[in-house]
């Protein structure tokens, strides 16, 4: 919450807009044209993401697989294993743009996507305040709120790429290689490590 606190107080014009982002693409249209490599309100934001993402994460495991117990260091790790892996993505994501001369587009289509992504972190915040002191989870519920976070990721996409169906059209190989190597490869590594 200190988070989020922190970047509503930063940006309170920005954070009205970036709450409507899911049902208005205002936000993307007016601050993905001045954005910054590092920026102090994605930041916190991205922070928020990681944090709940990683209690999600730990929420998921404890009572979809009823073996592990929720602790702080566990949650410590998760919430930097996927710090990692999202920052990791984004600066291979950037360096590709470079060597390929399409900064600009990767640079706005990045925007959205990472927009988009701290949005669900600013959904995860009282879904799992909600888990951890109102309803004990179960199987149903927590496939339930999987599925929403998949639907509003899924929503990100598509905005994406409806902004960017032209530079698609004309590229369609390039387009269909990029969602193999950097959207699903990563976590197919990942689903493949734990799986192990």
């Amino acid at each position: 919450m200190v988070t989020i606190a922190l970047a509503k107080s930063i940006a309170p014009k920005r954070f009205n807009d970036f709450i409507l982002v899911i049902s208005n693409s205002r936000y993307l249209k007016i601050y993905g044209k001045d954005q910054k490599f590092l920026d102090y309100y994605d930041g916190l934001l991205f922070l928020n993401l990681v944090i709940s993402g990683a209690i999600f994460c730990v929420l998921c495991l404890e009572h979809l697989t009823n073996t592990v117990q929720i602790n702080v260091t566990l949650i410590f790790k998760l919430a930097v294993g996927i710090g990692v892996f999202m920052l990791t993505k984004v600066l291979l994501e950037r360096l590709i743009a470079s060597l390929f001369e399409i900064d600009t587009i990767i640079d706005n289509y990045l925007f959205q996507k990472i927009s988009y992504k701290n949005y669900l972190g600013l959904l995860l915040l009282p879904i799992n305040a909600i888990l951890i002191f109102s309803i004990t989870p179960n199987k149903n519920i927590i496939y339930a709120v999987l599925a929403i976070l998949f639907l509003v990721n899924l929503s990100g996409l598509i905005t994406s790429f409806k902004a960017h169906q032209n530079e698609i059209k004309n590229n369609y190989f390039y387009f269909i290689l990029y969602l193999c190597a950097l959207e699903i490869a990563p976590y197919v590594i990942i689903y493949a490590i734990y799986s192990a």
